[in-house]
């Protein structure tokens, strides 16, 4: 089982210490259950999945603009700080969603044109995605036992006789654009859930507060646990990637 690590004492004192904006108390808090979520191997491979949150912010005309703040490309989740998560004006990309179609490079463009820091990391390619769900708070992993039933043929009811309802499945797509839409009409068509399984993929869930993402994601990863450990009858454990063969290893091999 996955252990929930979060603890709301360290919550609450990394949110005093972000100062007295509440755009900045919410992105640090993000990244303090992004930095959780990476730490554990079985939930991330090596480094991956993505995180977000969306707040107000001012721009240099003292105009309230909505904001995604992303987990830059290249950032390691077990690391990450309110640095490596840079701002895009939300209402530029939400408008993409209207195009039929849209080149990857037509959207790292559009995204790197409405960044508050030029200067920043570029915005996860999967930005689109946190940005078309409605959600304050956004959490992306591949975990091993999610993707042990994300890559089933029949996943679709794996995923419902496990979850009831509380988690949709989004057909496969290379991320980006049409992966952003995709997710979008299937969580508009299934309102109610908790998280998406996209197929072949990975695992989102979501919440007004970064709490809950957090709390969603281990408790949605634990009951795939559980049913994969019934069906085959005892418990499992699982483990992540196994580490990178040394030098010397490679050359006894």
């Amino acid at each position: 089982m996955v252990a929930n690590r979060w603890d709301e004492v360290e919550a609450k004192k990394i949110a005093a210490e972000a100062g007295a904006d509440p755009a900045d108390q919410d992105l640090a808090v993000q990244a303090y259950g992004s930095r959780l979520l990476g730490a554990d191997m079985t939930l991330v491979q090596h480094g991956g999945g993505n995180t977000s949150c969306k707040v107000m912010r001012k721009d240099l005309f003292g105009n309230d603009v909505k904001v995604l703040h992303v987990k830059g490309s290249g950032h390691d989740l077990a690391q990450i700080t309110p640095a490596g998560m840079p701002a895009v004006r939300l209402e530029p990309l939400l408008a993409l969603r209207a195009l039929d179609g849209l080149s990857d490079e037509d959207m790292v463009n559009t995204v790197r044109c409405n960044m508050l820091d030029a200067s920043g990391p570029n915005p996860s390619v999967e930005i689109l995605l946190h940005a078309y769900l409605p959600h304050a708070f956004i959490d992306h992993t591949h975990a091993t036992t999610m993707l042990a039933i994300a890559d089933l043929p029949d996943a679709a009811a794996v995923v419902d006789e496990i979850f009831g309802g509380k988690v949709a499945v989004v057909p496969f797509h290379m991320p980006g654009f049409d992966l952003g839409k995709a997710a979008a009409a299937v969580y508009e068509a299934n309102p109610e859930v908790e998280g998406l399984l996209l197929l072949n993929h990975g695992h989102f869930t979501f919440g007004d507060s970064a709490k809950l993402a957090y709390d969603r994601m281990i408790t949605h990863v634990n009951m795939v646990e559980d049913w994969v450990a019934q069906k085959m009858g005892r418990k499992l454990k699982l483990s992540g990637p196994a580490d990178v063969a040394t030098k010397a290893k490679a050359v006894q091999v």
